[in-house]
């Protein structure tokens, strides 16, 4: 087990200083297919790292098309489960990709999407499991995605359910828990409270407003969170550059959404 070696990963994913993190998951093209943002994939990569953002997080098919070989120098998270928005289940994540080939494809961090309320749910925790055992083997920091998805899930976002959901990523061997803003401030602290790990704040589908989506950055940072992990309203965002910005002007600097937007959007 190399704590080193998970301690220098974890620097290139989280900012040092704050230790905080503005990750970029480009996923979505397994899910949802090539929508706006992921068909020229150096060119969006090159915009996030131009941003400032901390961490890209790809499938390792994609890798290759998002490596650029220039410019500023930007964190790799390797996604290693996936479904389809087409399959039977799309709340069935199975595993895809090892953390071996994460370590051959240079990555400096691993994720696992994980829906715990699903059918599957004993399956994908197995998988959480088995997989936090290797990384702690090879030294590699695991972001898991926790979300409250299933029949008995009524409320995605509430309080309770969400610092259940986060709890268990941590239980298994997360380093980084990536989960559901809860609405609130108050609210969401409950679950930076109850997780023993760093927790960041899922970006969601693409909100109505750049000042939408920033208030719920800045009210989970507020609450103790340890950044964001956004995707579609970072590279469908009409100016991916600046909205990076703005999110590490929360996230690193403390600013609040008016002095972030003010500063950055022009």
């Amino acid at each position: 087990m190399s704590e080193v070696g998970k301690k220098i990963r974890l620097d290139r994913i989280m900012n040092r200083n704050t230790q905080r993190t503005v990750i970029v998951p480009l996923d979505h093209g397994v899910t949802i297919g090539p929508v706006t943002g992921l068909i020229d994939m150096k060119k969006t990569v090159n915009q996030i790292a131009e941003g400032g953002a901390n961490a890209v997080l790809e499938n390792k098919g994609i890798i290759g098309s998002g490596y650029r070989g220039f410019g500023k120098d930007i964190g790799l998270i390797l996604h290693l489960s996936a479904s389809t928005n087409l399959g039977p289940d799309p709340n069935r994540k199975v595993q895809v990709a090892s953390v071996e080939e994460a370590i051959m494809l240079g990555a400096d961090a691993v994720s696992l999407h994980v829906n715990v309320g699903s059918e599957t749910e004993a399956e994908q925790l197995a998988t959480l499991g088995r997989t936090s055992e290797v990384c702690k083997k090879w030294g590699m920091p695991l972001v898991a995605m926790m979300y409250p998805r299933g029949p008995k899930i009524s409320d995605p976002f509430d309080m309770t359910t969400v610092m259940h959901v986060a709890r268990v990523g941590a239980e298994l061997g997360a380093d980084i828990v990536k989960t559901n803003y809860t609405g609130s401030i108050d609210s969401f602290k409950e679950v930076v409270r109850g997780c023993t790990v760093p927790v960041v704040m899922a970006g969601g589908p693409k909100a109505d407003t750049d000042r939408e989506f920033c208030e719920m950055v800045y009210g989970s940072i507020k609450a103790g969170g340890a950044g964001v992990a956004a995707g579609r309203n970072v590279f469908q965002h009409e100016n991916p550059t600046q909205i990076v910005r703005v999110l590490c002007g929360i996230v690193h600097e403390n600013l609040d959404p008016e002095a972030a937007l003010s500063k950055y959007i022009k």
